[in-house]
């Protein structure tokens, strides 16, 4: 088998993996599909996809599997249970795991994998529901060389961002440091709400605002364009755009703590924001800032 004439198997068939196992029912070699509900497998089978009853099974048939389980634990099972996918896969398989673990477990299946002759990766992806159905994911792979240039292909037919992140585990890291901007972002969201609702405000259109202004600006992405954390020298092309994005921000968590204070609220997370925006930028405190401390 060459190029990109090989079966792929797809194993979970829930809000994320349905769409993008959908993606990839017109591929030249064939779809294997694999789901604990014999029901969720019938859409595909009707358009000429193939049903595996089990993890073994997809992978007796498939030379690249993905799997879209819940965590860990679920993933352990798919991939070296005792109907896993090691009990049947060929030297040379490539086994890719697209829900978010930890690392450590990542490395664990992979050493588990090499000694079978199979090719593990990790391989989280983000942007959702919405992203899977229009097919602009984007996905962090950790893996080898050999590895990465086999997924590529089916990768890129439910994905627009594929990135080969590094070795084994990388990937993973990759998803939670994402993770941890979007979350941290939810809960500063929540924080930037109460102040608005405090104030009298409608925090629909508080969030209308948002959603508008971040499609057109990017967001905190914006900003992610350096390839260090380390301090930026003051000569640093940088420096001045981000000193200048400090002096902003400073200014307006100033003044939102200012508010805040008025109204008596609290406001922990634009504290930390005030105190730490400038050194995360890597061009140290503003004046607005020290004079806050």
């Amino acid at each position: 088998m060459s190029g990109n004439d090989f079966r792929v198997g797809f194993i979970g068939l829930g809000n994320m993996g349905a769409p993008m196992a959908e993606r990839l029912l017109d591929r030249p070699g064939g779809l294997v599909v694999c789901d604990v509900r014999p029901e969720a497998t019938q859409t595909f089978t009707a358009r000429g996809a193939e049903a595996a009853d089990s993890p073994a099974d997809t992978a007796a048939r498939a030379a690249v599997i993905s799997v879209v389980v819940l965590d860990d634990d679920q993933v352990r099972k798919v991939v070296t249970g005792t109907d896993g996918i090691l009990r049947t896969a060929e030297p040379g398989t490539v086994v890719a795991v697209h829900s978010t673990i930890s690392d450590a477990t990542a490395v664990e299946l992979a050493d588990e994998c090499a000694g079978r002759g199979v090719e593990f990766v990790d391989a989280p992806i983000s942007g959702g529901a919405q992203g899977a159905k229009q097919g602009r994911l984007a996905v962090m792979v950790g893996g080898s060389d050999t590895a990465f240039e086999r997924i590529r292909e089916p990768f890129g037919r439910w994905a627009d961002l594929v990135v080969h992140a590094g070795p084994v585990g990388a990937g993973t890291r990759m998803k939670l440091a994402r993770n941890l901007l979007h979350f941290v972002a939810f809960t500063a969201a929540s924080e930037a709400q109460r102040l608005a609702e405090t104030a009298g405000l409608d925090i629909t259109d508080l969030g209308k605002v948002v959603r508008h202004s971040d499609a057109v600006t990017g967001g905190p992405g914006a900003i992610m364009l350096r390839e260090t954390t380390a301090p930026v020298p003051p000569g640093d092309f940088w420096h001045s755009i981000l000193g200048h994005v400090r002096d902003l921000g400073e200014k307006d968590l100033s003044l939102a703590l200012s508010l805040g204070e008025r109204l008596g609220i609290e406001l922990p997370l634009a504290r930390t924001a005030l105190d730490g925006l400038g050194p995360g930028l890597g061009v140290g405190a503003g004046d607005t800032a020290k004079e806050q401390r």
